[in-house]
């Protein structure tokens, strides 16, 4: 049998692309150039004609065209149909229902290579999100992995150069996923420590709407890099009680994904908290976005979490009580401040 080669003298493979926003669109026409057989999985039927149709996310991704040789439905077993690769891209908070429902699906291929590519924490549970799929799917561990990092869906989709970070516990399986998704724009790194490279991701979300809040409030770079690198001493010190290494978050999912969040004009999560500080309304801010912050329900997981584990995370709490108990986004930053006096290194 003649095994298909993709464009890079590859094998061909057919990929499932599972969220058609931003990023899973993003994902989808990346794959798609590389050469592979790419379906996208868009949940509400009228979107995915809408998309079908104009070639075009107009919603998520408007002015990027959609190649005809990506296939769009909103029929979750037609999308699994064959695939070898499984990319989860909606939602942190929607994840676990996706998965469900695909494990359901007559066409789910339990010996498929599965890809988390959302970041955040399940709020009830705490649970990072390849720890949510390995619940809800019939895959062995080795067979979850996640690709994470700094990669704005407005600039990959523009073929602007981007690196991020594949990680799992197979490293066979990883530089199956790093060939699949390496191009001349996008570059992958390979990392077995799944548990810092999630944190890493997700956490982030908390710092940077902390950011946000002093670009609202017209503070200048002085309090931002404190406030990145503090709260990167605070992402690592919950991640590393939980077992993650040191050293992931020197790297592209740690201090990386940070600066991009923290300072980005892409950053969802920027916005939200540079809305705060100019005085808006959490709610009011958050019916206004299209797209999903995934920090505000992080925020939450986080703090819940940090407190189980009786670790300290000052900036996640101030942020906490600023969302979701209204604080004086002012005072927030005064009680950071005016913390007991400290060394910086433990």
């Amino acid at each position: 049998m003649n095994t298909k080669k993709n464009k890079k003298g590859n094998k061909k493979e057919q990929i499932t692309v599972l969220g058609a926003g931003s990023w899973g669109t993003t994902i989808a026409i990346l794959l798609n150039e590389n050469g592979h057989d790419v379906t996208l999985w868009e949940k509400f039927p009228q979107l995915a004609e809408a998309i079908r149709r104009d070639h075009e996310n107009a919603r998520f991704l408007p002015g990027i065209s959609i190649p005809w040789s990506i296939s769009v439905t909103s029929d979750l077993n037609v999308a699994l149909k064959d695939s070898k690769y499984i990319v989860f891209v909606t939602p942190s908070h929607t994840i676990r229902d996706v998965a469900r429902s695909a494990a359901s699906q007559k066409n789910f291929h339990k010996k498929a290579i599965v890809i988390d590519a959302a970041k955040g924490l399940e709020n009830k549970t705490f649970c990072r999100m390849s720890t949510v799929l390995e619940q809800e799917l019939p895959q062995d561990k080795k067979l979850v992995n996640c690709l994470l990092g700094p990669s704005h869906a407005e600039e990959v989709s523009r073929k602007m150069p981007t690196s991020v970070v594949v990680a799992g516990l197979n490293q066979s399986i990883l530089e199956k996923i790093q060939n699949v998704f390496m191009s001349e724009n996008f570059r992958v790194y390979t990392n077995k420590d799944i548990i810092g490279v999630e944190f890493g991701v997700a956490l982030k979300n908390t710092i940077a709407i902390a950011a946000g809040i002093c670009d609202g409030l017209g503070y200048g770079d002085n309090t931002k890099a404190a406030l990145i690198t503090r709260g990167l001493a605070e992402i690592k010190r919950l991640a590393c009680k939980l077992g993650a290494k040191k050293e992931t978050f020197s790297g592209l999912s740690g201090v990386g994904d940070l600066i991009v969040t923290c300072t980005s004009r892409h950053s969802r999560n920027r916005y939200v908290g540079e809305q705060i500080g100019k005085g808006k309304s959490l709610k009011a801010i958050l019916d206004d976005m299209v797209m999903v912050a995934e920090g505000v329900k992080t925020t939450k997981a986080a703090v819940k979490l940090g407190s189980s584990m009786g670790v300290e995370l000052p900036i996640a709490e101030q942020v906490y009580s600023v969302l979701f108990h209204r604080k004086n986004p002012e005072k927030a930053i005064r009680d950071l401040m005016l913390r007991k006096a400290k060394r910086e290194m433990y």
